[in-house]
């Protein structure tokens, strides 16, 4: 964990479905209050990235050469993991915690993905809840997309240069 930094730049490599699941076999481990497993993942590869691209520019409003910048940018790696969180009506969970262990899902996976020597980057944006982009996914009622998890393989020397430490102090505080 203290190695893991996210991969902004990523080769054409990806791993596969079956690779895929594996990590997820071990990533929807994350704590789950009443085991509602509220979570789901879809893999974008190929034209899918593309269809996503369109549906990003369309929610945007734009056209021209901004909609074809905004619509490239899931072009930035072979593969997007979308993350969704699929909740329902609880009385002991509330949907903001069914949504925090979906994020807890998308976390342990990018740790597990750059463990297994694949660059990572989460991601989001303004247009990640919006209708159309919800449409692409095959959304349905109670899920909501949180964001994407960029993958691919990593560029030569990427990990020479993990970055600065946390300075977790800073972060921190007790009471008594």
């Amino acid at each position: 964990m203290l190695a893991r930094r996210s991969s902004p730049k990523v080769t054409e490599v990806a791993p596969d479905d079956a690779e895929i699941v594996a990590l997820l076999d071990v990533a929807g481990r994350v704590a789950d209050h009443a085991a509602l497993r509220p979570w789901r993942v879809i893999a974008l590869r190929g034209e899918a990235r593309n269809r996503l691209g369109d549906a990003l520019a369309a929610a945007a409003g734009l056209d021209g050469e901004h909609g074809a910048r905004l619509a490239a940018k899931p072009l930035r790696a072979p593969l997007l993991l979308a993350i969704v969180a699929s909740t329902t009506s609880h009385f002991k969970v509330p949907a903001w915690e069914q949504e925090s262990v979906a994020a807890g899902v998308a976390h342990q996976l990018s740790l597990l993905l750059d463990d297994a020597g694949w660059g990572a980057m989460w991601r989001s944006g303004p247009h990640t809840r919006h209708p159309l982009v919800a449409e692409m996914h095959g959304l349905v009622d109670g899920e909501l997309l949180l964001g994407w998890l960029y993958v691919g393989g990593l560029p030569d020397g990427a990990r020479a240069d993990r970055g600065p430490d946390v300075a977790a102090a800073s972060r921190f505080s007790s009471l008594r």
